[in-house]
């Protein structure tokens, strides 16, 4: 049994091969561990420079937080690659007149669509993949433990999964590359500053109103649950567990108990009904033909009744011609 042609298809193999064989991956690849590699250095000169550090040399604690601020960086780069690689995958097949063809094919437009986003999502897997000997050096120091480190990457794969979703989205809606990469940028900040800032806002107009009425807050409030739709967020939650209750409270508030729910969680359920609905909808119109097949057989009915009413009126017609024919023979037969 051959499992390469089971698990792999031919536009994923040809996928694969058209990504990794351009330069353009290799020297993508290489600046994004340098970029990494750079701010690692960065972050550690600061860390041992500053008060922080004793002699120079970096505690557990220290090595935490550079842990941390390197997650971070990551998370934030994995927001700028990962919408460039995924919204153009589609509308670019448009562009260059090769999408009716690849549509000709015996591939269904699921294969078609997850196998564009696998490949997009599998280059970035690499990448990711290629800074693990970045995050060695935090190691060295201790303070962070293997476990935290597969969680960090397995949240990785999770948004790269879904801004991947939403650019395959926007590619097959769209016609045009450069529009398509637009909205899911724009969708991207939507996730990624405005959920942080409407936070932020909320927890201050709740904070306001309660020292306005000098009322006794309640021990959570529903702010919470908008932290949990931002990936900054969810990830610290990952770190520290009980950043979860934190972020519920409001000022003045006693922890008394847990939670409601884990924003980490919180943003898989949410999010994860997400991708499912932007996938579903790109295998849904990548063939407009289907669409206008739709159409034609809701107008099917519609054009059999005019038809059928047509054919009515003409034979009523032809009738009542054969009626006027046969009164004025009779009427000539009597009057000679």
């Amino acid at each position: 049994m051959n499992w390469r042609k089971m698990l792999i298809n031919p536009v994923l193999d040809k996928e694969f091969r058209l990504r990794m064989r351009t330069p353009r991956s290799a020297f993508s690849m290489l600046a994004y561990i340098l970029v990494m590699g750079l701010l690692a250095m960065g972050i550690i000169y600061v860390a041992t420079s500053s008060g922080s550090s004793q002699m120079g040399r970096v505690d557990a604690g220290v090595s935490r937080m550079i842990f941390y601020a390197l997650s971070m960086a990551q998370l934030v780069l994995i927001a700028f690659m990962t919408p460039a690689l995924t919204a153009g995958v589609i509308s670019g097949e448009r562009e260059k007149q090769t999408l009716n063809m690849l549509l000709t094919t015996q591939q269904s437009s699921s294969t078609i669509i997850l196998s564009k986003l696998i490949s997009s999502l599998s280059f970035m897997t690499l990448i990711i993949l290629a800074t693990l000997p970045v995050y060695s050096i935090v190691f060295l120091y201790g303070g962070v433990s293997p476990k935290q480190l597969v969680l960090v990457f397995l949240f990785y794969l999770f948004v790269m999964l879904l801004l991947g979703s939403i650019g395959v989205f926007f590619s097959t809606l769209f016609k045009r590359t450069m529009l398509s990469v637009i909205m899911t940028y724009g969708v991207g900040l939507v996730i990624f500053l405005v959920t942080g800032l409407v936070y932020i806002l909320s927890l201050g107009i709740t904070q306001s109103n309660m020292y306005a009425t000098g009322s006794q807050p309640p021990p959570y409030s529903w702010i919470g649950f908008i932290l949990g739709l931002n990936p900054a967020g969810a990830l610290i939650s990952i770190f520290e567990p009980s950043f979860s209750d934190t972020v519920f409270l409001v000022q003045g508030s006693n922890l008394t108990a847990s939670a409601p729910i884990e924003l980490w969680l919180e943003f898989l359920i949410f999010y994860s009904i997400l991708i499912v609905l932007f996938i579903w909808l790109a295998i849904r119109y990548i063939r407009p033909v289907s669409r206008k097949k739709k159409k034609s057989i809701d107008q099917g009915p519609r054009e059999e009744k005019a038809e059928a009413k047509e054919d009515s009126q003409g034979t009523q017609g032809s009738q009542g011609i054969q009626e006027s024919q046969e009164s004025q023979e009779s009427q000539g037969f009597h009057n000679p």
